[in-house]
């Protein structure tokens, strides 16, 4: 194993810049995996989309700024989707600027969801790693994460069990969670409030469920996020009553926090096979307890019966159900189990530890 400090290049996502928002939960991540990095004495490169900015905690990172048209998220494209980049795409002028400066660096770690960099993988001298940020939501993305798992298996990670089932994997995925400085997020005891609900407000995160449980049950439904689709949030708004949802828009995580702990319960809504769930361990930072789908990586965060309760995917009267439980949760579990299972610095160690192994082989 190699005991030096290392040398890494990070490669944000090409769907916004960092902090805006837009690249919802991986923004978080790679703040993590920076800060993890610099405090455990690596150098860490960021390449990312003009308009990015890092937390003052990150700023012993280096970062190259690079302008460009975003990148459309796999997400919001069909599962027959092809190829698509733009002209002035920053997509490749994010992987070129990494690979340039990768041949001074011992690894690059890209943090972009999408097919480029996967497919360039074997024919770059350079060391490129991938955490995988998403579930399989098109053919072309599982099939070249099924190519690379042939040729460089150990090249890829994800974040949950889950997630990593979406791909056809050639032999056991390299799950290594996600982590986060919950020092940032101070624990409420108040078991009063409203419910709340976080994340990009988008038709695959299924707010329109915990919307109506917030109707059945008479309560105001806190929602924090970027909207994506104003047609969508303005559809959700016409089915629950005036006044249920409660729009908080998209906060720095200090304010965030604040008003995160003042909810009762967290409403974890997913559609789809979320990767992870980091709102979840935000919320259980807190001292919140979370109510959520088990589907994805939420349900293997969830712990039913300590630090909330897990429910079948899309059944709204279970949902409601399990609102009403949420008195029986002792709200300083939830905090204590965020604290064991999600800590940045752990994570960036886990994320050293993948890399060095192939590094070393």
């Amino acid at each position: 194993m190699l005991s030096r400090p290392l040398k890494f290049v990070l490669i944000s996502t090409p769907i916004g810049s960092l902090g805006s928002g837009k690249g919802g939960g991986v923004e978080l991540t790679l703040v993590s995996i920076i800060k993890g990095l610099l405090e455990i004495g690596h150098e860490v490169l960021l390449v990312a989309p003009e308009g990015s900015c890092l937390p003052s905690d990150c700023e012993a990172a280096e970062v190259i700024k690079i302008p460009g048209m975003e990148q459309l998220s796999w997400q919001h494209q069909n599962l027959d989707s092809p190829i698509s980049i733009p002209i002035d795409g920053v997509l490749p002028k994010l992987l070129e600027t990494a690979l340039t400066a990768g041949k001074n660096y011992d690894a690059i770690l890209n943090l972009s969801y999408d097919w480029l960099p996967l497919w360039v993988t074997p024919y770059v001298e350079a060391k490129l790693f991938h955490l995988i940020s998403m579930g399989c939501v098109s053919r072309v993305m599982g099939d070249v994460v099924k190519k690379l798992s042939k040729s460089h298996h150990y090249r890829m990670a994800f974040h949950t069990f889950s997630q990593a089932s979406d791909y056809e994997l050639v032999k056991d995925p390299i799950v290594l969670g996600n982590g986060f400085d919950l020092k940032k997020y101070s624990f409420q005891s108040s078991t009063t409030g409203p419910l709340g609900w976080a994340g990009r407000v988008a038709k695959e995160k299924g707010l329109e469920d915990a919307a109506k449980v917030a109707a059945l049950l008479g309560d105001e439904l806190h929602v924090w996020g970027v909207i994506e689709d104003e047609n969508y949030a303005s559809e959700i708004e016409s089915l629950v009553p005036n006044g249920t949802i409660k729009w908080r828009g998209f906060l720095k995580t200090e304010e965030f926090q604040k008003q995160l702990g003042c909810c009762r319960a967290f409403v974890n809504t997913p559609k789809w096979n979320e990767a992870y769930g980091n709102v979840v361990i935000e919320a259980m930072a807190c001292g919140v307890p979370v109510i959520s789908y088990d589907r994805g990586g939420p349900g293997e965060l969830v712990k039913s019966g300590l630090t909330g309760w897990l429910v079948p995917p899309d059944d709204i009267g279970r949902l409601k159900e399990a609102v009403l439980k949420t008195e029986k949760i002792d709200r300083q579990n939830c905090r204590d189990w965020a604290m064991q299972k999600a800590s940045y610095k752990s994570f960036a160690k886990r994320i050293c530890s993948w890399i060095v192994e192939e590094i070393d082989a």
